[in-house]
């Protein structure tokens, strides 16, 4: 791993359309702009793709996984090996790739330095994966030898959010290329440039022509087309749950694709009265990390009556210290919304929490006046029917809520249409243990938060989503069983 050095003004090499390790202008010759939202700044124009695009980099794909080519007739260690090949390029450019994230999505350069190491880590472990992946042999009745094997499911299409996009691309085409599958990838349109330049290591790794596809435009123009696509075999989809439903429609509607959604979160830390108190307001500041754009987030923060006074007056502090300001300043803790929609969304929800009587204990209005940054901001004396107790803000905004009882609070933070993550912090493992299993959430933490890697599934409960992300059983939404008999001969 090469010392961590920012660059401010990386140079911006791939706009274009990545297609079979070709690139290309868009069909309709139309680009768009990438907006810097530290600074409000154009950063580059980038090809913008549409149906025609998305119909081009589906054919590559396809074409790449057809029968007898180079992709379908190599060894899963080959791929293993051109897998590791990536993560080692991801490790060598990481101050450059790290650099252009920070400019395109805001967040602070050691943050983004972080995605690197992360995405790098995830296509690690897939590689490992490649060459274990095997069916098994069945002691099925009659005279027949039967047995199970594993097959990629085809073509796959990824479509990326904005808001950890680096990570995003380690944890989509992993899976993919360790079962075989090709990809056609949409990165969001506020940061392309990642997917991109991502696209030109995996070209210089060794991946064959046509197996990744990179086409950076709209949701609702080259995003519709790839869920609707007839050709695509799955759909691989992080981001809001309106959209997570649309694929669905889409997947219903065009030929039954497979589907695997990671949603949005409401996410419920509950801070027992035995609770280390230091630790979980150290872990409960984090909700504030990447400028609270993370489905994750502990944004409903529960916390024992015993305790409320004291930890509520710990955290007010703690969010008060924290500095805000953009990617490339020292000691950034976070940095921008990712653009003025999102800015003034979360200014949105700000004033509907004093609206309906949440009291506003810290922040609460912008920061400075340019780029899209918001203060970290605290409620408390928030209920649950409140919205801004029901509804995702992504934004660096936290709710305190105050119970009596465990069989209270666990009722509570399972009252929402959400469940991706929770947690409990508490010195009695009984409490913690009991909290989480009764908790509907697809991870649990006790006595911390966010700890995750490449062993572990992630997904959500509920409208948090359909299927598991990065561990073992990720692998098998991109895969087919298919039995095979085979009569023995006859014993007479």
């Amino acid at each position: 791993m090469t010392d961590f050095k920012p660059n401010p003004n990386p140079s911006i090499e791939f706009t274009k359309i990545f297609i079979n390790n070709e690139w290309y202008n868009s069909v309709s010759g139309k680009k768009f702009p990438v907006i810097n939202p530290s600074n409000e700044k154009v950063i580059a124009n980038v090809a913008e793709g549409d149906k025609a695009d998305i119909d081009k980099a589906v054919a590559a794909a396809r074409e790449a996984f057809s029968r007898g080519s180079l992709w379908r007739q190599m060894d899963a260690s080959a791929r293993g090996i051109i897998i590791n090949k990536l993560a080692d390029l991801l490790d060598k450019n990481v101050n450059e790739l790290a650099s252009i994230q920070s400019i395109e999505n805001g967040k602070p350069f050691l943050n983004s330095v972080d995605e690197v190491v992360r995405s790098s880590k995830l296509l690690r472990y897939f590689a490992g994966c490649a060459d274990k992946i095997h069916g098994s042999t069945l002691p099925a009745d009659g005279d027949v030898f039967a047995m199970t094997r594993k097959e990629p499911v085809g073509v796959v299409g990824s479509i990326i959010p904005w808001n950890y996009p680096i990570t995003m691309v380690g944890m989509k085409i992993g899976p993919a290329l360790a079962t075989g599958c090709t990809m056609v990838m949409k990165p969001a349109e506020q940061t392309p440039l990642t997917a991109l330049y991502i696209a030109n290591l995996a070209k210089e790794a060794g991946l064959p022509k046509g197996v990744l596809n990179v086409v950076p435009g709209y949701g609702n123009t080259a995003g519709s087309a790839l869920a609707e696509h007839p050709d695509v075999n799955k759909i691989a989809f992080t981001g809001s749950v309106g959209i997570g439903k649309k694929i669905i429609e889409a997947s219903a509607k065009s030929n039954l694709k497979r589907v695997t959604l990671e949603l949005g979160g409401k996410s419920p830390l509950v801070v027992m009265n035995d609770a280390d108190l230091e630790l979980a307001a150290t872990y409960t500041s984090l909700a504030f990390l990447n400028a609270g754009q993370i489905c994750l987030a502990p944004t409903r923060v529960y916390v024992q009556s015993g305790v409320y006074d004291k930890f509520l007056d710990m955290i007010v502090k703690r969010a008060t210290s924290l500095k805000v300001g953009g990617p490339f300043e020292s000691d950034s803790f976070y940095g921008s919304q990712i653009d003025d929609r999102i800015f003034k969304r979360v200014m949105s929800y700000i004033e509907l929490g004093k609206k309906e009587g949440a009291k506003l204990e810290t922040g609460g209005h912008r920061h400075g006046n340019l780029g899209f940054f918001v203060q970290p901001t605290i409620f408390s004396n928030v209920k649950d029917n409140m919205t801004i107790a029901k509804e995702e803000i992504f934004g660096p905004v936290q709710s305190l809520l105050k119970f009596d009882t465990l069989e209270e609070v666990i009722k509570r933070a399972n009252n929402t249409t959400y469940g991706l993550v929770a947690g409990v912090f508490t010195k009695n493992i009984d409490q913690a243990l009991e909290f989480s299993k009764a908790v509907e959430a697809g991870t649990v933490w006790v006595n911390q938060w966010f700890n995750m890697s490449a062993q572990t599934p992630f997904g959500g409960y509920k409208q948090s989503g359909i299927g598991r992300e990065i561990g073992i059983e990720s692998l098998d939404h991109y895969m087919e069983v298919k039995t095979i008999n085979i009569k023995l001969p006859s014993n007479h």
